[in-house]
């Protein structure tokens, strides 16, 4: 039987930088770069991507980190914020800039050498990229992302990856940013080392595997990232917190003012409270069952807009295709007729 290894594809740490909730700023991510290693070797991966969100230094730390290990590989990795959705680059060398076309960060990402992957791509609460993703040169999608708990949007995903075999890779990545979030999913590959994986999903051999994390990890994540991001205010408050290249959360705490830092304490122990944090986890699987339940009513319609959609741009290819191959024969009959005129 043939050896099946197993990659998390879609990780951050502390390199991820903040997020807002309203008026509120909280870390995405407490978790270090070499963290995330140690998680994914105690889980037996054999290969991690470090995505974190518009960055790519941790993802070098981690690699860095992992070298001394024969056990694991690590792929640097970002997920770039386009000006419509979230891409996933694999195998990069350095960090897209954030905010340009889907298209054209595809392009940086491909002239690296790496590889595109849609990541949470029909999400009902997130920046996925939606029909978009048909338009674009990517390698694959994910069709388990272990941060959308909800009953449509992985579902949905599957749906179109199974309507089109081969045609894309499928992925399952944690998105975990915390270990509480970690470990429910994975992706399996033929092989065992990162070339066994890029292999896998040029030939689109890549399994989705596992199941999302549940509400309560997620809440528990939030915990973390607060409580962390309380300390780390602490720190800057006491004047022993210093700078971090390239870590975006570390240098927002230290532009606050030191009042901005006092408030986001007090602040953090009103949602660590049991009961805020019981009333957060409700609300959060109220909120995800009710967009899930709307996108559920216009499922076979959009499948069928989608298969619509694909069939125009297969059409569009194809004879964008046939005129390239056009172009070729007249260019080589007129190189031919100059040739014979020489001779």
């Amino acid at each position: 039987m043939e050896e099946m290894g197993k990659a998390d594809t879609h990780t951050h740490t502390d390199y991820s930088g903040f997020n807002r909730l309203g008026p509120l700023r909280f870390p995405e991510s407490v978790l270090s770069p070499e963290g995330q290693v140690d998680r994914a070797r105690r889980e037996g991966l054999s290969v991690l991507c470090v995505t974190d969100h518009n960055e790519v230094a941790g993802g070098f730390i981690a690699q860095k980190y992992a070298k001394q290990f024969d056990d694991i590989d690590v792929i640097v990795g970002d997920e770039v914020m386009t000006d419509q959705g979230e891409v996933i680059g694999l195998w990069l060398t350095e960090k897209p800039k954030k905010f340009l076309s889907p298209e054209e960060t595809c392009d940086i990402i491909h002239e690296q050498g790496g590889l595109c992957i849609a990541p949470h791509p029909f999400s009902v609460h997130v920046d996925g990229m939606q029909e978009k993703i048909f338009e674009l040169p990517l390698e694959g999608f994910e069709t388990i992302n272990g941060g959308h708990p909800d009953p449509y949007s992985n579902m949905f995903s599957k749906r179109i990856m199974d309507l089109y075999p081969g045609r894309w890779a499928e992925f399952s990545g944690s998105d975990a940013h915390s270990l509480y979030t970690a470990g429910y999913n994975w992706t399996e590959f033929p092989g065992n080392s990162e070339e066994d994986f890029r292999k896998a999903i040029l030939h689109r051999k890549t399994l989705a595997k596992g199941v999302p994390a549940p509400v309560l990890g997620q809440v528990q994540w939030s915990m973390e990232v607060v409580w962390g991001g309380q300390k780390l205010m602490y720190k800057a408050l006491r004047r022993k917190l210093e700078p971090v290249p390239d870590n975006a959360l570390v240098e927002k705490i230290l532009s606050n003012t030191d009042l901005k830092n006092a408030t986001g304490i007090a602040m953090g122990f009103i949602y660590l409270f049991p009961l805020t944090s019981m009333l957060a986890t409700l609300l959060s699987t109220a909120y995800l069952k009710n967009h899930a339940k709307k996108a559920m009513k216009h499922i076979d319609e959009r499948i069928a807009k989608i298969q619509k959609l694909i069939a125009e741009i297969d059409a569009r290819n194809g004879k964008a295709i046939a005129e390239s191959a056009e172009e070729v024969k007249n260019d080589l009959e007129a190189g031919k007729i100059v040739l014979e005129q020489r001779l």
